[in-house]
């Protein structure tokens, strides 16, 4: 058979890897003007859509409504407990999929100008991408290929069959025991979906589980979730993996280095995420790279100036919103020639849990090591009356400031904690003090209360102190 001939495309931008990061980029270079293909192998909208948060929130949705239909006799009313019909539940999840991936579909970005090419491409020197029918020269290349499971060597995973991000929004049956290998926030997410549907859920993990978050915190969770039945189970050697008759069978060692046994229906690898770079041939491009990121400096360039790298497949903090904001970064550098420095000091994360744990900047232990003075405020959501009312009072709230009041970090355990950031994420990003919180008005009964509560408390000892009693002892002694 004869080779292909490969047409020969042109253009300002060729942006590869069609998830979150790599579609801003292409959407808003191409309104902007200029020229831009996009390579893409699989699916539109990449992780995020297909495997990562849009599923996985849906399917937490699911398992929150279920969940409060059983404790909804704390309010006075009686409700049947509700059956789970997991085949519906599927549906669900897939049907929010759809609803959303218009949005990121080959027609829209057409629409846009963009040319979409749904191949795989591999660099055949530093300014040519090739794919199955094109070879294409750009001037700038974005690099947004995004991250795939990490699976672990452990002795045996690989004889079985066994799920991951990837395919457990596939199952339409749910799993008698569910095993999850990572405590991550993907494998407590999706412990928290499957016991409250009404699987049995074990949680191993070969360290801490959360382990990026503030321990006092996880702490809390990890006691919430354990009440609703998971068994988290940490700082455990997985000795061997083997099947037989439809069933999964463990041997680990425990914390106290017991031998434990164990089997289950399925098992889930949540064990963290490696770079999608393996069929790039970036090495011909002069990039370089590692398992775990492609090399950029400040401003996303990688080794070769012609090409640039932004998302998951750089490392680091691998959530939607850095891709994101990486995009952001690469249009002002590309376009603009701006030279503007990613900043990663305020960059959120959240594990949308029930109740969900939220976190900004510096962590007490990033602060110990620094030797930075620091003070700590933290707050019960059982002081704040909408929490009171919604039964919601499980939360708490912890920020971290400096002694004159400049915020350093904030952890916020609780129902929405992943809306509640918010104001941190600005105060840290714009570096406000802690007073701004305290003269922001809030309205009244709010969960957003319990900022400006904790924010007054910075106050608290100066304000009722001994010697503003006598200043004010001495103003009422003068007033007439």
């Amino acid at each position: 058979m004869a080779p292909i001939e490969k047409q020969l495309l042109k253009s300002d931008f060729c942006v590869i890897g069609a998830g979150s990061g790599g579609l801003s980029f292409a959407a808003a270079a191409a309104q902007m003007g200029a020229t831009v293909i996009l390579v893409e192998s699989g699916k539109m909208g990449g992780d995020c859509l297909n495997y990562g948060c849009v599923p996985s929130k849906a399917l937490l949705a699911a398992a929150k409504m279920q969940h409060h239909f059983q404790e909804a006799s704390i309010f006075g009313l009686n409700v049947d407990k509700p059956k789970v019909d997991f085949k519906k539940v599927h549906a669900h999840v897939h049907h929010i999929i759809a609803n959303i991936a218009p949005y990121d579909s080959v027609e829209r970005f057409e629409s846009l100008g963009v040319k979409v090419i749904q191949e795989k491409g591999s660099f055949v020197d530093q300014d040519t991408l090739e794919t199955d029918h094109y070879l294409i020269h750009a001037k700038r290349f974005i690099l947004s290929t995004g991250s795939i499971p990490f699976v672990p060597p452990i002795p045996g995973l690989s004889s079985i069959s066994y799920l991951t991000n990837e395919t457990i929004f596939d199952l339409d049956v749910l799993p008698d025991h569910l095993v999850i290998i990572g405590g991550g926030p993907i494998g407590i997410e999706m412990a928290q979906a499957f016991i409250r549907f009404g699987s049995r859920v074990t949680v191993l993990e070969a360290f801490a589980a959360l382990p990026k978050d503030d321990p006092q915190m996880t702490s809390k969770l990890k006691k919430i979730l354990i009440q609703e039945g998971i068994e988290i189970k940490e700082h455990v050697i997985i000795n061997s993996i083997t099947s037989k008759d439809n069933r999964i069978y463990f041997s680990y060692n425990d914390a106290d280095n017991n031998m434990v046994e164990l089997q289950a229906s399925h098992v889930l690898v949540a064990t963290g995420r490696r770079p999608n770079i393996g069929a790039l041939n970036l090495a011909v491009a002069k990039i370089n790279a590692s398992p775990q990121s492609i090399v950029v400096d400040a401003y996303l360039r990688t080794t070769n100036k012609r090409v640039y790298a932004i998302g998951d497949c750089i490392g680091g903090y691998q959530f939607t919103h850095v891709a994101g904001y990486h995009a952001g970064i690469a249009i002002r550098n590309t376009i603009f020639k701006i030279c503007k420095k990613v900043e990663t000091r305020a960059i959120p994360w959240v594990t949308y849990t029930d109740p969900e744990l939220a976190h900004i900047g510096a962590l007490e232990s990033d602060l110990i090591k620094r030797q930075k003075a620091y003070k700590v405020l933290e707050m019960s959501f059982a002081q704040n009356d909408r929490a009171q009312a919604e039964r919601r009072i499980e939360g708490q709230i912890k920020a971290l400031v400096t002694p004159k009041g400049h915020i350093l970090g904030a952890t916020i355990l609780g129902v929405s904690a992943g809306e509640l950031i918010m104001p941190w994420v600005m105060a840290i990003q714009n570096n406000l003090k802690i007073g701004t919180i305290v003269d922001t008005i809030v309205p009244y009964p709010t969960l957003s209360d319990i900022h400006k509560q904790l924010a007054g408390s910075f106050y608290k000892d100066k304000i009722f102190s001994p010697f503003t009693k006598k200043i004010v002892k001495f103003l009422m002694s003068v007033t007439r």
